[in-house]
């Protein structure tokens, strides 16, 4: 067994980590990409070659570079991929001078992902494993036996079935780009293995390989599949690619291919990247990584469409859709290379027959090629054929395949050229960390959305949203609303405001009506109003309902108003949706809508909810003189607090309770969707809602909604709904009884309430800290006599305990808490607290003053 001496380790270690500093000192002098990346392959070329020549192995064996190795590739922190090529048969001697090799390796420094294999091995597993064949078609000799290596190049090329290849590769390609939703437009996208990542030009060139067209760009330059202007502009982006993916090495010292919060500023700074009055230098550089990630994306498709018709060949000949376009094995193209030309409507035309043919999967390669280089024809003159205008409404208002049609349209770069102010937000990252998708992806996930409520086979989703949408007779103007109701963010200024003007001017210029053109205008201005009022006003208030009924004006713009921002929500973030916010959503729907019909006062709802509160008791045997003497203790703000079924609940379980002791907590799974629903009355006092908050806190659960009541007999009568933190590992037994009881004693304690934990903020909140936001306003309506009401919105960076120390806060300033919304929207707080001083009264200047400060302090 061959025995490395230490000092020749370390001289081996030493040298490694010298050279490797001395090509990143050069790269970031010069920033070359292939310079280092050439650079770093030949150093760990000539140390393995060192190593192994110290192992005195036999002739007999060969060491390869496979995967990126193979190909050149070495980041400053790539692992390094070897294949130790074996004879046949080999003494246990070799296999254990090949391990002690490996190790020796590893005591080095190098991250090494080895295989030890004989020739027969390889082939075998190269036939079960696309995988491993694709690591060895870009195998590189390095030493040993090199005629054991060629013998094993030959038998892989000849082994290899390009047809079969193809179609692993391509479903291992679909599968990673699922990993990712199929999208580059994330906050932070994966340099190397998201869709428009270096591994989709890996994947072109290692189809063209296996077809024997070559290994670079230039190779299929001589092919006829790129134009020399076509292999340039792929391998500038190929360059960007590669020069953030070495910075990230670099940066984190280890490999991070993901284009992390932590590192967006620091990458920015070092490309030249500056701030701008409207944009940060990282949304500047991250605008450029999503367009070279779109424009790549375009190319992996336009590629492997022409490589797939090499080796599958159309067996039948074109079919003609009509006089300009065919179609064949599902993908339409033009009958003509000049059609846009002598007829510039195809353009549009195309889509419109995506819509109108389902056997249509895709646009051949050359046709997107055309529509590429057909953009300059949509200018000014363009937008404004009156047959044009036409045609664009009628791909919006066809009852199929609008979103398909509208998201190739932006694909290829067509609708932010007929939509110009839609062209400003392409690739627009949105710095707030509730949108994860920047402005153009988001806006047609939006459109995705409202689609699936037409789709039948979708309407378990969203039933409700399903049988409205289906009734609405103009959806094409929701779709219109929903391209244009983030088109002005990053201009600065108010973005519903701004947008509301673009909408209507391109409506107008559309040709639509008038009353289209002000309701999509409208739902533009109007688009966050349901949502922040369903989420930080009291929805069984009735003068909040009758507010929103006024705002909105007609039940025609409510249910649009509705179906927008349900789509809207669900087009953020995978994160941000959930049963509780859909059931928010919902109740201010279904109030909103009975007020407008009914034309509904305060009184009259509340009289109507008293009578839904009966009919409800009476399933229990429980008559109005049961409950009578408990709602006359409660007091006449009562019904105004809670709505029918917290009524019903609260009432039955209290009656026998009316003048407890002790606190009664009852617990229950939310009726309306996710979480718990937890039920407080006890006897008035200060700390009850600090004492909820610390226990809640204590059990890492998330209060969403507490609704703070004090009845008009001094007791105090709070309704919370919490969510846990993780549904899937709950089981409810025996839960909410913990919860039941372990609330009780900590209401009874007398020991000090102790100081909320402050716990760590996550790293994208550090890189997109939000200034904390106190505003207080004195709240419309009805209180109680002798109350008068202000409202507390605070917006902050969200961290474990922020809950709990406002309500210490609440506590030691002396503000009486009457009603609280609870919403988290990603890494931030949009908190709405209905408070007053302790004696029922407005704060005055000075608690004002130092309620501000402490806030602010979290």
């Amino acid at each position: 067994m061959t025995v490395i001496a230490k000092e020749q380790l370390k001289h081996w270690r030493e040298s490694l980590q010298l050279a490797r500093q001395q090509i990143a000192d050069a790269y970031l002098a010069t920033p070359q990409a292939k310079t280092l990346l050439r650079q770093h392959t030949r150093v760990l070329d000539q140390l393995l070659r060192d190593i192994w020549r110290a192992y005195a192995l036999p002739d007999t064996v060969s060491l390869i570079a496979v995967g990126g190795y193979g190909r050149g590739d070495m980041f400053p922190h790539s692992d390094i991929d070897l294949l130790i090529l074996m004879p046949q048969l080999s003494s246990q001697q070799l296999q254990t001078d090949v391990e002690s090799l490996i190790g020796t390796l590893w005591d080095i420094g190098l991250n090494i992902g080895h295989s030890v294999r004989s020739l027969q091995e390889c082939l075998d597993e190269a036939k079960l494993d696309v995988t491993i064949m694709t690591n060895l078609l870009e195998a590189r000799w390095l030493t040993g036996d090199k005629s054991s290596f060629k013998t094993l190049a030959h038998s892989l090329q000849t082994q290899l079935d390009s047809v079969r290849f193809f179609a692993e590769k391509l479903r291992e390609q679909q599968m990673r780009h699922a990993k990712f939703h199929d999208t580059a437009y994330n906050l932070e996208p994966n340099v190397k293995e998201s869709p428009g990542g270096l591994r989709d030009l890996h994947m072109i060139l290692w189809i063209a390989q296996s077809q024997n067209l070559g290994h670079d760009w230039n190779d299929l330059v001589h092919a006829g599949l790129l134009s020399r202007s076509q292999a340039n502009q792929l391998k500038r982006h190929e360059r960007l690619l590669q020069n953030l993916r070495i910075r990230l090495h670099l940066l984190a010292k280890r490999r991070e291919d993901r284009l992390v919060f932590d590192f967006q500023n620091a990458l920015a700074e070092q490309m030249g990247y500056q701030t701008t009055p409207q944009k940060r230098a990282s949304e500047l550089l991250m605008q450029g990584f999503y367009r070279s990630a779109k424009a790549i994306i375009i190319e992996n498709e336009v590629l492997l469409k022409l490589m797939h018709a090499r080796v599958n060949p159309a067996t039948e000949p074109a079919t003609a859709i009509d006089e300009d376009f065919t179609l064949s094995q599902g993908l339409l193209s033009a009958q003509s290379a000049d059609l846009f030309q002598r007829k510039p409507e195809a353009i549009l035309r195309c889509f419109q027959l995506l819509q109108q043919h389902p056997e249509i999967t895709g646009f051949s390669a050359p046709l997107v090629r055309a529509l590429q280089a057909t953009q300059p024809l949509i200018d000014h003159k363009f937008r404004q054929n009156a047959a044009y205008k036409a045609l664009f409404l009628q791909i919006l208002q066809s009852r199929e395949g609008v979103h398909r049609s509208l998201r190739r349209m932006n694909r290829y770069g067509i609708l932010g050229r007929y939509i110009p102010v839609f062209g400003r937000v392409i690739a627009q990252m949105q710095h707030d960390l509730f949108h994860v998708y920047t402005v153009d992806e988001h806006t047609l996930n939006v459109l995705r959305n409202l689609r699936r409520f037409a789709k039948a086979d979708l309407r378990h989703e969203f039933p409700l949203c399903s049988e409205l949408f289906n009734a609405f007779s103009q959806p094409h103007l929701l779709y219109l609303a929903a391209i244009f109701h983030d088109i002005a963010k990053g201009r600065g200024g108010d973005h519903s405001t701004l947008g509301t003007l673009d909408a209507r001017r391109f409506c107008r210029k559309l040709g639509l009506p008038k009353n289209d053109t002000e309701l999509v205008a409208w739902l533009v201005e109007a688009h966050l109003k349901l949502s922040s009022t369903a989420q930080k006003s009291d929805l069984s208030d009735p003068d909040v309902i009758e507010g929103f009924a006024q705002l909105v004006g007609s039940e025609y713009r409510l249910t649009a108003l509705y179906l927008l921002t349900v789509a809207d929500i669900r087009g953020t973030s995978p994160n941000v949706w959930n049963a509780w916010k859909a059931k928010l959503l919902e109740s201010l729907f279904l109030q909103t809508r009975r007020v407008l019909q009914q034309s509904l006062n305060t009184e009259a709802q509340l009289s109507l909810r008293k009578q839904e509160v009966l009919q409800k008791l009476s399933s229990f045997n429980l008559k109005e003189s049961s409950v009578h003497p408990l709602w006359q203790a409660f007091g006449a703000g009562y019904f105004s607090r809670f709505d029918s079924d917290e009524i019903a609940w609260q009432s039955r379980l209290l009656i026998p309770h009316q003048a407890a002791d002790k606190p009664i907590v009852r617990a229950r799974l939310s009726p309306k969707g996710d979480g718990i629903q937890v039920m407080i009355y006890s006897r008035d006092q200060k700390e009850i809602f600090a004492r909820i908050c610390h226990f809640f806190d204590s059990m890492q659960y998330n209060i969403v909604q507490a609704k703070i009541f004090t009845t008009a007999h001094g007791y105090a009568l709070d309704n919370f709904i919490v969510l846990e933190p993780d549904t899937r590992q709950i089981s409810y037994n025996g839960l909410l009884k913990h919860i039941e009881q372990g609330l009780t004693e900590q209401l009874l304690s007398d020991q000090a309430i102790p100081t909320p934990i402050r716990g760590r903020v996550s790293r994208q909140v550090k890189h997109m800290p939000i200034t904390t936001q106190v505003s207080l306003r004195p709240v419309a309506g009805h209180p109680p006599q002798g109350h008068a009401f202000q409202q507390l919105d605070v917006i902050a960076n969200d961290r474990p305990g922020l809950l709990a120390s406002m309500a210490q806060i609440f506590l030691k300033h002396g503000i009486e808490l009457h009603n609280a919304k609870i919403n988290t929207l990603g890494n931030r707080v949009e908190d709405s607290f209905l408070i007053s001083a302790c004696d029922g009264q407005p704060l005055g200047d000075r608690q004002i003053a130092a309620l501000s400060e402490a806030l602010n302090e979290l």
